[in-house]
């Protein structure tokens, strides 16, 4: 064989290698996507994961134990729509967290409504009305989610409705202030920390993107 074919072989094998990698860096998106008017906190770079056959699957044991039945039902999630990554979920769910809170906190719900349940959007809306009623604005700044982990997994097999509940402990700087501007509550240089517990929930398989919070606890 001459150097000259050798080197057309290397060459075709590199090729391979670099659109094989150009399709993983380009996957497809999932997460917390707004419609096209806007853009979602999803990122669109990181690499689709996927479920190795005979193995534990690093996706889904990064996050969860991996004989527990979260990690069963993040399994048939994944079966069922192979570009699901939880790692891709969490990452986007960490972005929503603060795009909610601060939008909740502000006031400013119409940005948001797109990641929330109908009772939820209502229940936001029933508390923002509640302040602006008593002259009540509050004043927050968002200093950083200090931890993010899954709590729990739910599946149902009838619906392919998965739900994913996340904590989440963050920092942040939020004043109360009455119609005179007075503080009535909060100090705007001490950092709160603040504590939640949120579950989101979307129809895997489907074609709307969205994930959406459908409960709030502390």
């Amino acid at each position: 064989m001459n150097s000259s074919l050798i080197q057309l072989l290397v060459l075709a094998g590199v090729a391979v290698f670099l659109i094989l990698r150009l399709k993983n860096v380009l996957g497809t998106r999932e997460g917390f996507e707004k419609p096209t008017v806007s853009e979602s906190p999803a990122n669109t770079n990181r690499p689709e994961f996927e479920v190795i056959e005979g193995g534990p699957d690093l996706d889904i044991t990064d996050h969860v134990d991996a004989d527990s039945p979260q990690a069963a039902d993040l399994a048939e999630m994944k079966r069922i729509e192979p570009a699901f990554s939880v790692t891709e979920f969490v990452q986007g769910a960490r972005g929503a967290y603060e795009m909610i809170l601060m939008g909740f906190e502000r006031g400013e719900l119409n940005d948001i409504q797109p990641f929330l349940a109908e009772d939820v959007f209502e229940t936001f809306v029933d508390v923002v009305a509640a302040r602006e009623d008593q002259g009540l604005k509050i004043e927050a700044e968002f200093g950083g989610v200090r931890e993010t982990t899954v709590q729990d997994v739910k599946f149902d097999k009838d619906t392919n409705v998965g739900e994913i509940t996340m904590r989440f402990v963050a920092e942040l700087t939020s004043v109360v202030r009455d119609k005179g501007g007075d503080i009535v509550e909060g100090s705007d240089s001490d950092i709160k920390r603040q504590k939640d517990t949120w579950t989101f929930a979307r129809a895997i398989g489907s074609d709307d993107p969205n994930w959406r919070l459908v409960a709030t606890g502390g």
